[in-house]
């Protein structure tokens, strides 16, 4: 058996999962199992955005959450809360710095 290591790509792919070219960390990774957000959003995180950075965002989303006090289920909130997810995907700086390293989940 091959003991070299394999890419994120290729370990999505061994198990049947989809992938995508993540606009977060410009690499092909593991792809969201559906769309995360209803509309024309959430349709392109779907096509454009790896579980891993989605997990990013989810931490994020928490932070805003938290820090303006929003309630999801309110309207205002719920369009803050997609102006940001557009702008943390889509935006200018949207791509994570170089050299830039996840911290990895305690296990």
């Amino acid at each position: 058996m091959d003991d070299a290591p394999r890419s994120d790509a290729a370990a999505a792919a061994s198990t049947g999962g989809r992938t995508v070219h993540c606009v977060k960390f410009q690499k092909d990774l593991p792809a969201l199992d559906a769309p995360p957000w209803p509309g024309e959003l959430g349709r392109r995180i779907f096509e454009h955005v790896s579980t891993q950075a989605w997990k990013l965002w989810e931490e994020r989303m928490k932070m805003l959450l938290n820090e303006y006090r929003l309630m999801p289920w309110q309207k205002e909130a719920q369009e803050l809360i997609a102006k940001q997810m557009e702008d943390f995907f889509f935006g200018e700086g949207a791509a994570l710095p170089p050299g830039y390293v996840p911290q990895q989940a305690k296990t």
